[in-house]
């Protein structure tokens, strides 16, 4: 099922583009090779800020694993979460386990660890919904209720990291402290801008009269769907869905070439991890190697 699916979603884009095959290539080939190695840097600052949020999540929770390992461990994640986003964060959490098992928290704290990352996009992305409303044609009050849903959310994970502070739970240790929030919600903005740099310079570069709000809204699409095991198909997926009136074939250019460049950044960070776990095993606290 994990390859049938993104096999499946590639068939069916081909399907789609075959009789505008030459308006989409002729896409593909619009924006200049300098542009395409800024798209791949902005993912490698995506990529890199977020790996430091995590870092700071899992010190909170009690890990001692130095930036290189949590590093190690998230570009990991990355090469797995090209298929599926929640396939990566398992793989990412297993590969900071078994490089160092005696310096990090339970699985299920690092679990939760994750949680106040999640806790911040996901607080944006309803902030943003409004984007959301023209290209898939929701009611106002839908916005609404997300901006709302998700402040109670934020209230609630605030207050329960404050009473629950054993076990699995401090995994929400990063929440106490207000230096700690600040820095992690400041290291996710970095990420999210990035990424919203990258969907606008990209849409624009292809021919897709897009704005900042159409950027924004491919963005929470494409996260979305990336839940989904629709593998590197998920770009085309995504701005089709957001921007398709545009033409089928402009757009399903850009969400290629979207996927493209984030690909090659994901590779790039996780062909790091690979190299550097090859080469260098981590150290322990007591300077023996792990």
């Amino acid at each position: 099922m994990g390859i049938a699916l993104p096999l499946l979603a590639a068939a069916v884009l081909v399907v789609v583009l075959f009789d505008r095959r030459d308006v989409f290539l002729d896409a593909l080939t619009a924006a200049p090779v300098w542009l395409l190695l800024c798209f791949v840097v902005l993912q490698l600052t995506a990529l890199l800020s977020r790996a430091e949020a995590w870092r700071l999540c899992v010190g909170a929770a009690g890990s001692t694993v130095c930036r290189r390992g949590v590093f190690r461990a998230s570009g990991l994640g990355g090469l797995a979460g090209i298929l599926n986003g929640s396939v990566g964060v398992a793989a990412r959490i297993a590969a900071l386990r078994r490089s160092a098992p005696d310096q990090c928290p339970r699985v299920g704290s690092l679990v939760v660890a994750e949680v106040p990352i999640v806790a911040v996009e996901v607080a944006l992305a309803a902030l943003t919904s409004v984007t959301l409303l023209g290209p898939l044609g929701l009611p106002w009050w839908s916005a609404v209720l997300c901006v709302g849903g998700a402040g109670g959310a934020l209230a609630l994970l605030h207050r329960m990291a404050g009473r629950r502070t054993t076990g699995l739970w401090s995994g929400l240790a990063i929440l106490r402290a207000l230096e700690g929030r600040w820095l992690v919600i400041g290291l996710v903005l970095v990420a999210v801008f990035a990424q919203i740099a990258r969907n606008w310079l990209a849409l624009n570069a292809i021919g897709v009269d897009a704005s900042l709000f159409d950027a924004i809204a491919v963005l929470i699409a494409m996260v979305t769907l990336s839940q989904l095991p629709l593998g590197p198909s998920v770009g085309a997926a995504a701005v089709v869905l957001i921007l398709g009136a545009n033409g089928v074939a402009l757009t399903a250019a850009a969400g290629v070439l979207l996927s493209a460049t984030g690909m090659a950044g994901t590779l790039a960070f996780g062909g790091w991890a690979i190299a550097d776990r090859m080469r260098r095993p981590l150290p322990s606290v007591s300077g023996v190697p792990a």
